[in-house]
C-alpha cells in the first residue's frame, strides 16, 4: 500500500495534468475561429432566445432583420442554435449572405440549425464570446433569457471600460426591454453605479430598418474597414 497521502497526491496530479492539456483544446478553438471568421465580410451578431418558435413575433422579426442586413452586404453571426438564432441564420441565408453559427456544446445538447452556411462548434463559452466581439461591428439583441442577457452585459461592460472599440448594441423591442432600461436609467444612475454617458451605449428599436440605420451609421462614422473591435 502507498503511504498516507500518496494516493491522494496522484489523483491531484492527474487532474492538474488534464488541466494543462486542456490548454491545447482552448488554443485549437481560438485558431479555428480566427481562421474562419477572419475571412468574412463585416458581420453583425444577433442574439435572442432559443425557445421562440417559427411564426412567433420574435422569430419573424429576427428573420426580417437578418434578411435586411444580409441584403445590405453584412454577414450575420448567431449562436447557431434554434429560436432567434435559427431565424437570423435563415434570414441571412435567404438574402444570399454569409450566415454563421457559433454553436456551443451543452449538457442538454444544442443542435445546430440548418441555415448556418458556416458553422463552428465550441466547448468553451469564453472562447465563443471572444469570436462574437472580435468579428462583429454591432450586436443586435432580441428578446431572450439569461444567455441573451449574458451576451448583452458582456458587450456593454467591455465598451464601458474601454477594453474594446465602441460599437452599436441594439435592443430590439421597446416594450420587452423597457423594465430593464428603466431600472438602469433610474436605480443604477441614481445610486451612481453608472455615468450618464453610459446610457448612450444602448440603442432601442422596433423595426429592421432602425437596426440597419444604426449599423450603417456606425460604419459611416467609424470608417470601419475592419470587423475587429478588439485591439
Amino acid at each position: 500500500m502507498k503511504p498516507n497521502g500518496i494516493e491522494e497526491q496522484y489523483v491531484i496530479d492527474d487532474f492538474t495534468s488534464k488541466d494543462t492539456w486542456r490548454i491545447f483544446r482552448i488554443m485549437s478553438e481560438f485558431v479555428e475561429g480566427f481562421e474562419m471568421l477572419g475571412k468574412i465580410p463585416p458581420a453583425v451578431a444577433m442574439f435572442g432566445s432559443a425557445r421562440v418558435l417559427p411564426g412567433s413575433v420574435a422569430y419573424e422579426k429576427a428573420e426580417a432583420i437578418a434578411q435586411l442586413l444580409g441584403a445590405s452586404g453584412y454577414s450575420v453571426i448567431t449562436g447557431g442554435g434554434p429560436g432567434v438564432m435559427e431565424a437570423a441564420n435563415k434570414g441571412a441565408a435567404e438574402a444570399g449572405a454569409v450566415s454563421i453559427g457559433l454553436n456551443i456544446e451543452l449538457p442538454l445538447e444544442q443542435k445546430p440549425n440548418i441555415y448556418a452556411n458556416k458553422l463552428l462548434n465550441f466547448r468553451y463559452f469564453f472562447v465563443r464570446k471572444v469570436m462574437f466581439v472580435k468579428y462583429s461591428i454591432a450586436f443586435v439583441i432580441l428578446p431572450g433569457g439569461f444567455g441573451t442577457l449574458d451576451e448583452l452585459f458582456e458587450a456593454i461592460t467591455l465598451i464601458q471600460t474601454r477594453k474594446i472599440k465602441p460599437f452599436p448594441v441594439i435592443l430590439v423591442g421597446r416594450d420587452y426591454w423597457k423594465g430593464l432600461l428603466d431600472w438602469i436609467g433610474d436605480t443604477l444612475l441614481r445610486e451612481k453605479m453608472i455615468a450618464v454617458e453610459d446610457l448612450d451605449i444602448l440603442k432601442t428599436v422596433d423595426t429592421p430598418e432602425e437596426v440597419l440605420h444604426w449599423v450603417q451609421d456606425y460604419r459611416t462614422r467609424e470608417g470601419a474597414h475592419s470587423a475587429s473591435t478588439i485591439p
